[in-house]
């Protein structure tokens, strides 16, 4: 039998047993923290907003959910410079108890390149696992100020927000007949490399020590030390966050300069979109953009910002325009987003990528590896005009993968080829698959996925006040949580009524079961004593507490 043993702190003599935690009472004391910090805010006490953040990052509920984010994120297996991850119950109860303000000394990132769509290499900075920890701590007690401050328009990096919303607002500032006709599609220079480190000290509600450690770590790359003089490295956790609070306040600098309608809209039809650093502003004519352009450029001088004189123009309605990987263009006065061209090409090199390198591997591997890469690409462009671009692409890659059989049998015919790759779907031929035996020895298909099978569905946006820190809103983003689930479990019905018996918590830790967050399925009663698959003996799990359950069981 297996045995879990508990770590003690040397300074403080707690006892950590990582499977023995109460997570449902250290979400709460968390989430309660948080809320008081939101509520400060909104009152402008920040007296207040200080000392809440200080029991929050000194509070062992904040440090244990600060190691359990970064050991189940998608980065968790990514060490640092110190080459040290934290994969064990035991090494993860040891990350707690080290998680301390004082003596705290970050390590310099370790510098990595990932190619950009332009063909280009953007620089990422992975920290330590100490270091992302120690950074997700202080962003639960930043993040309830920053949403709370945050521009209603701005989308991106931000919980319960994403890209579609931005497309949605866009949708909202152009579609009508009356509005506006002209579009500012700006780009700031590097970004995140260039934010001023003296502005962040000066402007970020936070502990300023902590965050001058962080900003003056340096990285290294080729085994040499380089110091960081400018900018928020991309891959911290906290980074995101700072980057958005820098480039808050743009909405309401617009406000201020053009004023405001009786309806509370700006004047000149201008309205802000903003994503991260990408960002397009609408208005009435080209002289109302060139006075928005100059502001915004006032605006980002005083943070070491500048804006992309090469990728930032204004352009009409009727001309279009890309944003986030859409085409946003009016025709004949209609306003149509769809896929971006740009973005169409990346995605087939992607496809053609993966054909290319699979010459030899079995076409169930093939089909494996392709169907999550064009289910995901196609459910991001679910949501505008992309029908058209859809079937486009699945006769390109279909073309494709017609190729690569015939590559594999240059002296067979094309009747032998389709007889052996190609097989008939239901009233469609021609279906690139094969059957395979699964563990039970039953024959199944395995079939390639077609981009133009994703049902296209119209996307409500989020509310631009809609703050889930503010209790006003938790009825409205459970609402929204629902629908996403729903999507989440299109065509397995058993888990969405799980869900909904639930009420969307996992009943371990009380927290929401999401799509970021992942689920198991879990039986009350294992089968091996006797258990069955009905239902009433069926729980939707979060992982970790999945894991903490039997790990807790075999104890």
């Amino acid at each position: 039998m297996t045995t879990m043993k508990s770590v003690v702190g040397a300074a403080s003599g707690c006892e950590v047993d990582w499977h023995s935690l109460d997570w449902a009472t250290i979400h709460q004391t968390v989430k309660r923290l948080q809320m008081r910090i939101a509520k400060a805010t909104r009152e402008g006490k920040y007296g207040r907003v200080k000392a809440l953040q200080w029991i929050l990052t000194h509070s062992f509920s904040g440090r244990a959910i600060a190691v359990k984010r970064v050991t189940e994120n998608q980065g968790k297996k990514t060490p640092g410079v110190d080459k040290v991850v934290w994969d064990t119950p035991e090494s993860k109860a040891e990350a707690v108890l080290s998680l301390k303000r004082r003596g705290c000394q970050p390590q310099p990132l370790r510098r990595v390149f990932i190619p950009k769509a332009n063909g280009k290499m953007r620089p990422l900075g992975i920290p330590t696992m100490k270091d992302r920890a120690m950074q997700a701590l202080y962003l639960q007690a930043l993040e309830p100020v920053s949403e709370t401050k945050a521009d209603p328009n701005s989308y991106g990096f931000r919980p319960m927000r994403a890209s579609r919303d931005a497309a949605g607002q866009c949708f909202n500032a152009l579609a009508k007949k009356l509005s506006s006709q002209w579009v500012l599609d700006a780009d700031i220079s590097g970004c995140f490399d260039n934010i001023n480190h003296d502005w962040l000290l000066n402007n970020i509600p936070m502990d300023k020590v902590m965050l001058q450690k962080w900003l003056k770590s340096g990285f290294i790359w080729k085994g040499q030390l380089f110091d960081t003089e400018a900018g928020t490295p991309q891959g911290g956790i906290i980074s995101p966050t700072l980057a958005n609070m820098t480039l808050d306040g743009m909405e309401n600098g617009l406000r201020k300069h053009f004023g405001v309608n009786g309806n509370g809209t700006m004047k000149n039809k201008v309205n802000l979109i903003r994503y991260a650093d990408d960002f397009v502003i609408t208005g009435t004519t080209k002289e109302v953009l060139e006075e928005a352009r100059e502001l915004m450029a006032e605006f980002l001088k005083d943070r070491g910002l500048t804006l992309s004189e090469e990728k930032t123009k204004i352009v009409h309605i009727e001309k279009g325009f890309d944003f986030l990987g859409w085409n946003m263009r009016k025709y004949d006065g209609k306003l149509l987003i769809k896929p971006a061209k740009k973005n169409v090409q990346t995605f087939l090199r992607k496809v053609r990528g993966i054909i290319k390198e699979s010459k030899t591997v079995k076409q169930e591997n093939l089909v494996r590896k392709l169907n999550p890469v064009i289910r995901g690409w196609a459910n991001y462009h679910q949501n505008q005009v992309a029908k058209e671009t859809f079937s486009k692409v699945d006769c390109a890659i279909w073309k494709q993968l017609q190729q690569w059989a015939c590559r594999r049998h240059p002296n067979k015919s094309a009747a032998w080829v389709k007889s052996k790759y190609f097989m008939r779907d239901g009233l469609r031929n021609w279906v690139f698959g094969t059957t395979v035996e699964d563990d039970k020895g039953e024959k199944k298909s395995v079939t390639l996925v077609k981009a133009s099978d994703t049902a296209i569905k119209r996307h409500v946006k989020i509310k631009g006040a809609a703050n889930p820190y503010d209790p006003e809103f938790e009825t409205y983003f459970e609402e929204r949580l629902g629908l996403t689930m729903k999507e989440s479990f299109k065509g397995r019905n058993r888990l969405l009524y799980l869900w909904y018996a639930q009420d969307g918590m996992c009943p371990k830790c009380g927290e929401k079961i999401t799509k970021d967050t992942g689920w198991n399925l879990h039986h009350v009663l294992p089968k091996t004593q006797g258990g069955d698959d009905n239902m009433n003996n069926l729980e939707l799990l979060h992982p970790n507490c999945h894991r903490q359950h039997h790990s807790r069981k075999r104890k």
